[in-house]
């Protein structure tokens, strides 16, 4: 990264994964922790679901992104590069917050798996009672 002025950072969160986004003016080609985007995410519906917030805008061929993702898992690390996709767009151009905002993309996905509880076989799933 020889020109750090025209790189923009931004970090997404879902779950306990974390994705720490490098977005510069490029062609479109995104590489996660230092593989091809679709080897990385195999799944055509998982891409998608990351490629959201760049279908959104149509900037999708007009950056390069270069992600760290760490924790969680496949889903999750998809997740916090769609939110961190979308940040970095947002600070980068804030004209795209209309269209993000209402999308959903600039909020991160606070939901997280529940912890088990003592005495119980799960977080919510109570042993069978009876009675005698």
């Amino acid at each position: 990264m020889a020109d750090d002025k025209n790189v923009t950072i931004s970090i997404g969160r879902r779950k306990a994964a974390s994705a720490r986004v490098r977005m510069r003016p490029g062609t479109g080609k995104i590489t996660v922790n230092k593989r091809e985007f679709e080897d990385y995410f195999t799944t055509e519906s998982v891409r998608s679901y990351v490629m959201q917030p760049l279908a959104l805008t149509g900037t999708g061929a007009n950056f390069d992104f270069v992600v760290n993702v760490q924790g969680g898992g496949l889903i999750g690390q998809a997740g916090a590069l769609r939110h961190g996709i979308a940040r970095a767009l947002e600070k980068n151009d804030e004209s795209l917050r209309a269209v993000l905002k209402p999308a959903g993309m600039l909020t991160r996905d606070a939901r997280v798996k529940e912890r088990k509880k003592p005495g119980q076989p799960g977080a919510r799933k109570r042993f069978q009672f009876s009675k005698r």
